[in-house]
């Protein structure tokens, strides 16, 4: 198109690929989108599907350095963002280019912020009430449990940032925190 995309692509020409919600139709969680499986996840990566991206070891395939993924350079890291082999994904600065500030990234806004997070712009990961859309405890964020807590911290639900003391993993002293 005259934007220099493909036509069915393009969110600017309003191409057949995406939906209202300014996504690609087919991977769009609000429409159905056939790529998205019952989790509301990518249906190739999503673990409990067994989708194809994931490994044996749980992994996606391509990320996976036991696998040898094909995303892994001789540092052990994702090659796109290793420092040391140049990968594409780092600019001059030695950041992620789309994350620099100063190179003026795809995901900074005109506000030097994440443009998916900044309330100005209308980001995706902000919710109809102004928050971040998974810690929204009015939406029901993916990050919320039932008990109304950031899933993590929560005692009652085992959550990652809570030890087997019961208390916050970087403060209780029997685990080496704080």
């Amino acid at each position: 198109c005259e934007h220099g995309r493909i036509r069915s692509r393009c969110k600017e020409c309003g191409g057949a690929s995406i939906c209202a919600h300014g996504r690609r139709r087919s991977q769009c969680k609000e429409c159905g989108g056939a790529s998205i499986c019952t989790h509301g996840r990518q249906r190739d990566k999503c673990k409990e599907c067994g989708g194809a991206s994931i490994c044996t070891h749980g992994r996606e395939r391509a990320k996976c350095k036991e696998c040898g993924g094909a995303s892994i350079c001789t540092h052990q890291r994702e090659r796109a963002k290793c420092k040391d082999c140049g990968g594409a994904s780092i600019c001059t600065h030695g950041r992620q280019r789309s994350q620099c500030k100063e190179c003026g990234g795809a995901s900074i806004c005109i506000h030097q912020r994440q443009r998916a997070k900044c309330k100005e712009c209308g980001g995706v990961s902000i919710c109809a009430h102004g928050r971040e859309r998974d810690k929204c405890k009015e939406c029901g964020g993916a990050s919320i449990c039932a008990h109304g807590r950031q899933r993590s911290c929560c005692k009652e639900c085992g959550g990652a940032s809570i030890c087997t003391h019961g208390r916050r993993r970087s403060q209780c002293k029997e685990c080496g925190g704080a």
